[in-house]
C-alpha cells in the first residue's frame, strides 16, 4: 500500500512540474506562423501531385514563419482542404520555433516528428526532447497542441537507458525568479 501512494505522489509530482515546465506562458507557440507559406529546401525531391504528397530527402530545411525543422527526410501531404501534415525524420529530426511576443525560443529533437497545420499540433516520438530557456523535458512520445498551449509526455523504451531501464519521462525544471525579486536585481540608472 505505502509503494502505491509513493507511486501516487510521484507521478502527481511529475505531472505538476511538468505543467510548470510547460505552463500556457512558456508555450506561446508564434500564433502567426500558421498563416506563412511553408518553404523547403533539399537535395531531392519527388511529387506525386494526383495523391497530393511530396517528398524531400537530404539535408532537408522546412521553414514556416518562425518554425524551422532540419531533418534527413520530410514528406509534405495536402489535405482536400489545403492543410498541410508535414513528417521529418532524421537522427534525430530538429524543430524549433519562436515564442509568442517574446525573444525566446522553443526547440526540440525527436526520430521523427510531425507538424498537422489543421490541428495546430506537433508530435515528437522516439527519443522526444523539448528546450526551453533551461528548462527540458525528455520522453519517448511529446505532444504540443498549439491551440491550447498543451503538452503531454509520455515515457517508453526509445529513452530507455542503463540509468533509467524504464523509460521514465525525465524533465529538468531550472527555479524562476519571482517578480519582486526581478524588480530588485534590474540595476538601478542613478538620479540626474
Amino acid at each position: 500500500m505505502n509503494s502505491t501512494i509513493q507511486a501516487v505522489r510521484t507521478f502527481c509530482t511529475l505531472v505538476a512540474s511538468v505543467t510548470a515546465l510547460l505552463a500556457p506562458d512558456s508555450a506561446n507557440a508564434e500564433k502567426a506562423d500558421k498563416d506563412k507559406p511553408t518553404n523547403i529546401e533539399a537535395n531531392r525531391m519527388s511529387s506525386d501531385d494526383a495523391r497530393r504528397i511530396s517528398i524531400f530527402e537530404g539535408n532537408v530545411v522546412l521553414t514556416k514563419g518562425t518554425i524551422l525543422v532540419r531533418a534527413e527526410r520530410i514528406t509534405v501531404r495536402q489535405d482536400p482542404e489545403g492543410y498541410q501534415i508535414s513528417i521529418a525524420t532524421g537522427n534525430p529530426a530538429r524543430f524549433r520555433q519562436k515564442r509568442d511576443g517574446k525573444d525566446e525560443w522553443i526547440d526540440g529533437e525527436a526520430l521523427t516528428i510531425e507538424i498537422d497545420d489543421k490541428k495546430e499540433r506537433i508530435d515528437l516520438r522516439e527519443q522526444a526532447r523539448i528546450l526551453r530557456d533551461k528548462d527540458e523535458v525528455r520522453g519517448d512520445a511529446i505532444s504540443v497542441d498549439q491551440r491550447s498551449e498543451f503538452f503531454s509526455v509520455l515515457g517508453g523504451k526509445s529513452v530507455a537507458t542503463s540509468a533509467n531501464p524504464e523509460g521514465r519521462v525525465r524533465a529538468v525544471i531550472q527555479p524562476k525568479a519571482k517578480p519582486d525579486e526581478q524588480a530588485t536585481s534590474a540595476p538601478k540608472t542613478p538620479a540626474r
